[in-house]
């Protein structure tokens, strides 16, 4: 087995359906006093290191279930991170606390080298990279982004970042992440909907080049320095997200980032958004992605058009645009992609879904078209009925999810009526009620013997009376604009920078949903195998989930923890998990013997878990406070579980059931 090809062979298959379906606990770790906050894997798979509230960390041996070293850390308050520094012989471990302190520790001494105290407030998340041996980049809650260098000559450390100069004296950064492949690119998640992505290189050279100029140090009253470079920066948002905060901050309902991470390969970026869901997008490199959603700020109008009737998975036109203009749909002449039979065995899992609608089993069509979706990506009809379901079951983000399905199915088919239908009542129940009232009438002149059905007739009630309420309330979007990108105070302003950056933010493709994510602030979520066909999450109910990355269907949950759920590191090489939370435990997962019948670990009831996290999700605090205390919530229903969203009106032929 020492032969070239043995070691990716082993990586391509390490993580495979039947594996992920026997995923069972193999042994608890024990040996902190406190909860354990952060798990690092070193390159190799062979050690796991672990940080904790009990300011120690422990360097196991995971494969033998040993304890081979464990250290105080010098810090006088939880650990928070803890990273091997590449290329140092696993001898060199980083961490970082609440303290504000970040330390650097000498493994084969067990003693603590170097202490750095720039910092002002608690240390989230240390970040490294593979070709950067001597360097590694912190983030904290004073809002700074800081890289530091430890070479003999220079150890120090600079502001790489600061998010306060963008957004004011409250931001907090709360994570970050170096792409593996290309360790130029930076990714921070911080407090708000927005996560960041840097251009290292361009930062550093930009600041050199301001340093070398020869009026560098001659300043007027209009010079304004620009702390980053044109060209450096990409956001991105859900794009229902921003204006959905006002009604968050209502409700105490915070929305941060808690995690971000690359695929092995680089290419996609994954967000686990506290308060929300996880969220996964391609990428590529800075100044060559393509909009999906472009978030509204000096204009009121939601403008979306199919531009003549064509998309592509990540173009232009398969998203939401802003104008001036108001709301159009393409015209009839509009390419018209053939529209296929399905081979029997996608009609198969389309009638599946179908009858799974009708019972109204949400999740379970959801993701029976999901499959077939990924099979017939080009199938108008799996995208409007998804979108139907989407529609019905009323989680957290599912209108937007169905807007984008009709959205696509309209690019595929642009006389798919019911898409037409259901996009205009999608901008209603995503609070664009002018914009749903264009777009109705944009559908009625399309579809002129659709005109008075009781769907529409219903919608038109609907939109009419939204309208008239709205009418004498001053913070009418016409009036400000519903997306407060804009803050108001001093201590919060956002720079005029951070509102293009803002403007010009990408959306994300996917959503995984079922976990939830509302009450702290280091909840893991990571690809898992070498070609990232899994993802992980934590969770606030002690469990972890996991889904298929391309169709994002839930596919095993777990009982990892007493409490909470917060660490999922997957080994490097092996179908091999580390979990950690509030138990002072590091537990380790692996597929058991096919002859181990019974997992006590396993939660059967998949879509009730689910259903529990969107009510968890959208209670007040004092629930969440009870729910945490074991006392059980009344109110839980099986369709729209704790959905924000209304319920739809009689909706008529036109959208009650799928095609």
């Amino acid at each position: 087995l020492q032969e070239r090809g043995a070691l990716g062979f082993e990586r391509h298959y390490h993580v495979t359906d039947p594996f992920i379906r026997r995923l069972g606990l193999e042994a608890e770790l024990q040996g902190h006093s406190g909860c354990v906050n952060c798990l690092e894997w070193n390159e190799k798979g062979d050690l796991l290191a672990s940080g904790s509230d009990d300011q120690h960390t422990i360097v196991w041996d995971p494969l033998h279930h040993k304890k081979l070293l464990s250290m105080h850390t010098g810090h006088t308050a939880n650990i928070f991170s803890v990273k091997f520094l590449p290329h140092s012989g696993d001898r060199i471990l980083i961490t970082g606390a609440a303290d504000s302190k970040v330390h650097v520790h000498d493994l084969t001494v067990k003693e603590t080298v170097h202490m750095f105290g720039d910092h002002t407030n608690r240390v989230k998340r240390i970040a490294t990279a593979p070709m950067w041996p001597n360097t590694f980049w912190s983030a904290a809650e004073d809002g700074l982004i800081r890289q530091y260098d430890l070479r003999e000559n220079s150890k120090r450390s600079e502001v790489l970042i600061d998010l306060t100069e963008y957004c004011g004296q409250l931001v907090e950064a709360k994570c970050l992440t170096v792409n593996p492949q290309d360790n130029n690119y930076l990714a921070v998640g911080a407090s708000g909907p927005f996560v960041r992505l840097y251009d290292i290189r361009m930062i550093h050279n930009h600041r050199k080049s301001m340093k070398q100029s020869p009026s560098a140090g001659v300043h007027t009253f209009c010079d304004r320095q620009k702390p980053l470079p044109d060209g450096a920066a990409q956001y991105y948002v859900a794009g229902h997200l921003p204006v959905k905060l006002p009604d968050y901050n209502n409700r105490l309902r915070v929305l941060v980032a808690t995690y971000v991470t690359f695929s092995p390969d680089g290419t996609e970026l994954l967000v686990n958004m506290g308060g929300e869901q996880v969220r996964r997008q391609e990428i590529f490199t800075l100044g060559h992605w393509t909009l999906l959603c472009a978030v509204e700020n000096r204009y009121s109008n939601f403008f979306v058009e199919v531009q003549n009737g064509k998309t592509s998975t990540n173009g232009v036109s398969n998203g939401i645009h802003l104008h001036s203009n108001g709301f159009r749909l393409a015209e009839g002449r509009a390419h018209v992609s053939p529209q296929v039979e399905l081979p029997p065995y996608l009609e198969r899992i389309k009638q599946q879904a179908n009858e799974a609608f009708a019972c109204q089993l949400w999740t379970q069509a959801i993701q029976l078209y999901s499959k077939a979706v990924q099979k017939a990506p080009n199938n108008a009809m799996l995208y409007g009925n998804r979108a139907a379901a989407y529609m019905k079951r009323k989680w957290d983000g599912d209108h937007y999810d169905a807007l984008r399905d009709c959205l696509k199915a309209i690019s595929l088919n642009p006389c798919h009526l019911k898409a037409h239908f259901r996009l205009a009542r999608c901008l209603f129940e995503l609070k664009y009620v002018a914009e749903a009232l264009e777009c109705l009438d944009d559908f009625k002149g399309k579809f002129p013997e659709q005109a008075h059905s009781s769907a529409c007739d219903a919608l038109d009630r609907d939109i009419n009376a939204a309208l008239f309420s709205k009418s004498d309330n001053a913070e009418d979007k016409k009036g400000g604009g519903p997306i407060r990108l804009r803050a108001t105070g001093r201590k919060d302003s956002i720079s005029e920078d951070e509102m293009v950056l803002r403007e010009r933010s990408y959306d994300y493709k996917f959503r995984y949903c079922g976990h939830c994510n509302t009450t702290t602030d280091i909840k893991e979520a990571n690809f898992f195998g070498s070609n990232a066909q899994y993802i992980v999450s934590g969770s606030d109910d002690g469990s972890f989930f996991i889904w298929e990355k391309e169709t994002t269907n839930l596919v095993r949950v777990l009982q990892g923890d007493e409490s909470i759920v917060n660490c999922l590191q997957p080994h490097p090489s092996y179908c091999f998990l580390a979990t950690s939370g509030i138990d002072p435990v590091v537990r380790l997962w692996n597929p058991r013997p096919e002859s181990e019948t019974l997992n006590g670990r396993v939660v059967v009831d998949m879509e009730g878990a689910s259903q529990a996290n969107q009510r968890r999700m959208n209670a007040d605090p004092l629930e969440v406070m009870l729910l945490n205390m074991g006392y059980r919530i009344t109110g839980l229903t099986s369709g729209g579980a704790g959905g924000s969203d209304d319920e739809d009106s009689s909706e008529g032929q036109v959208q009650c059931r799928p095609s």
